[in-house]
């Protein structure tokens, strides 16, 4: 069995920038066991798997270790595919995926996602997430991530987080955010118990940092960056009970799988 598989670098318009993710374009789903292991062989923070139809197309992610319920860069990354290189017939597509129905459009370069908004509630700051993370921060708040506050972008630049400690902590993953300084605000994101360490650029998590900066900022445009090593920009849009974000992406590579 041959399976289509391509790597592209999303929410950038540089290769080796930005978030890479792997994208299987199936005719029918395949055993679950064996995209774990294809998503582990690839060992990228996510391994995207769709079936692609007219009408609602069907859409997996899965991290190296575990199948996750939302991501953002390899959305992205599973339209461009199907926009840029299988001639999609319409700008928009519709995906079905364990996050409900996600609507995604081409514009021009840009592709935006409309994803449910998970604003955060606040929670204790705890001596775990402080010795995890090496800085007492400023406000903690919790959706399916932690999200935690910082006073200023060189705060998040200087984190230099313990990820055995991290994992110690009963999240699917740490967001830690501020007010940017080129932007309306800057994030880091680690996520070891799923075995990502530092995801380079993390769409989902925007779902709970869009509405908090907001209602901040008084905004419902904001343009974010994520200050991981390879670093990435995103356009977001404050849509009340959903977000929207943009970005642009890069192929970097397209083959085959070779299953026996």
């Amino acid at each position: 069995m041959k399976i289509p598989m391509y790597q592209v670098d999303a929410f950038t318009d540089e290769i080796f920038k930005g978030n890479p993710a792997a994208i299987c374009i199936l005719e029918e789903w395949i055993d679950d066991k064996l995209m774990q292991n294809i998503a582990m062989e690839n060992n990228l923070s996510e391994t995207a798997f769709c079936i692609v139809k007219e009408d609602i197309s069907e859409l997996r992610w899965f991290t190296p270790e575990e199948e996750i319920d939302l991501c953002g860069h390899a959305t992205l990354a599973t339209a461009f595919i199907i926009f840029e290189i299988l001639n999609y017939p319409s700008n928009k597509i519709k995906f079905s995926t364990q996050s409900g129905i996600l609507e995604v459009e081409k514009d021009d370069e840009y592709i935006i996602m409309e994803f449910p908004a998970r604003p955060g509630i606040k929670t204790q700051i705890t001596q775990q997430l402080i010795k995890g993370l090496g800085k007492e921060p400023k406000e903690v708040y919790e959706s399916r991530d932690l999200m935690v506050v910082y006073d200023n972008e060189q705060d998040i630049k200087d984190l230099k987080p313990n990820m055995e400690e991290l994992k110690l902590i009963d999240t699917f993953g740490i967001i830690v955010t501020s007010r940017g300084k080129e932007v309306d605000f800057v994030s880091r994101y680690f996520a070891p118990l799923c075995g990502v360490s530092e995801d380079p650029v993390t769409g989902s998590a925007h779902c709970t940092l869009v509405p908090y900066w907001s209602k901040i900022l008084g905004k419902k445009n904001l343009v974010a960056q994520q200050l991981s090593q390879r670093g990435g920009i995103l356009k977001c849009e404050d849509t009340i009970n959903k977000v929207k974000i943009s970005g642009k992406a890069k192929m970097f590579f397209k083959g085959e799988i070779y299953l026996a």
